[in-house]
C-alpha cells in the first residue's frame, strides 16, 4: 500500500539541513520505477516493491544517508553508489544537491536493478 500522504506529512515536520536533497532523492527513486511505493517505516521515508528496498536514516545530518536492504542473498554488485560490505544491506550517501544530481543515473539504475532482482519473489 502506497502511503505518500503520510510520507508528505513526515517530510513537512522533518528538521534536516539537507531536506531538499532528501526530497530530490525521494523523487528520483519514485520516478525511476513505477513499481516503487513509499511509506513511513523506522520513522523515516522508506521505499518498497514486494519487500523493503530502502529507507532514509534521517538522524544522520552531515549527509543524506539511504540504507538499501537486500533479501535472501540478492545483491547488486559493481555500483559506484552502494557502499559497505554488510551481508544484507548497502549504504548510499549524498553530500549536497550537486552530489544528488551527479549520482542520479546510478541511483535510477540501482532502483531498477533492485526491482528486477525481486520480480520473481
Amino acid at each position: 500500500m502506497n502511503d505518500t500522504e503520510k510520507v508528505n506529512e513526515l517530510m513537512q515536520r522533518l528538521q534536516h539541513p539537507l531536506k531538499a536533497e532528501i526530497e530530490a532523492v525521494r523523487n528520483i527513486i519514485l520516478q525511476a520505477s513505477g513499481k516503487m511505493a513509499e511509506r513511513v517505516k523506522w520513522n523515516a521515508p522508506s521505499f518498497y516493491y514486494k519487500k523493503d528496498m530502502a529507507a532514509f536514516h534521517t538522524r544522520a545530518t552531515q549527509h543524506v544517508h539511504l540504507v538499501f536492504v537486500f533479501h535472501n542473498g540478492a545483491m547488486i554488485h559493481n555500483s559506484s553508489l552502494l557502499e559497505g560490505d554488510y551481508k544484507d544491506r548497502r549504504m548510499a550517501y549524498f553530500k549536497d544537491m550537486a552530489d544528488v544530481k551527479a549520482k542520479k543515473k546510478e541511483l535510477e539504475r540501482v532502483v531498477n536493478e533492485w526491482v528486477k532482482l525481486h520480480e520473481q519473489v
